[in-house]
């Protein structure tokens, strides 16, 4: 596994244990690249991952913070669906104030297609039992 990888996931997992928590800023890119004994542009790749998953925030001149992760809102959906997932465009991003790297889900039921934010959105399918 690629050295980013395996730094992205160390992270993920102290936030998991609650030893990163929402809102904490990280360490520096040169301390963490020292810590894990790696160069700065890997920790930037492991950084830049994290923020497509919408786990980090980065402010330039500042550094990367933990996101506060969105409590999920189940939406049940019946009969036959459509759903895929893509990232927003700058409109859907905007109007639906989507942090940076966050996909949006596309749910088409019928003739109707609705745009969801994916980090907030769980979709439950249901229909006839079989």
């Amino acid at each position: 596994m690629p050295l980013y990888r395996q730094i992205a996931d160390d992270l993920r997992q102290q936030i998991a244990k609650k030893t990163l928590s929402p809102g904490q800023r990280l360490a520096a890119e040169a301390d963490l690249a020292h810590k894990y004994g790696v160069g700065v542009d890997t920790v930037r790749d492991a950084l830049a991952l994290l923020r497509t998953e919408g786990v980090v925030r980065t402010v330039r001149g500042e550094g990367s913070y933990i996101r506060e992760q969105a409590e999920r809102v189940v939406l049940t959906v019946e009969g036959p669906a459509l759903i895929s997932a893509r990232m927003p465009s700058a409109d859907e991003k905007e109007s639906l104030d989507l942090p940076e790297g966050v996909p949006v889900l596309v749910l088409e039921i019928g003739e109707e297609t609705r745009i969801l934010p994916a980090h907030e959105t769980k979709i439950e399918v249901s229909g006839p039992e079989s």
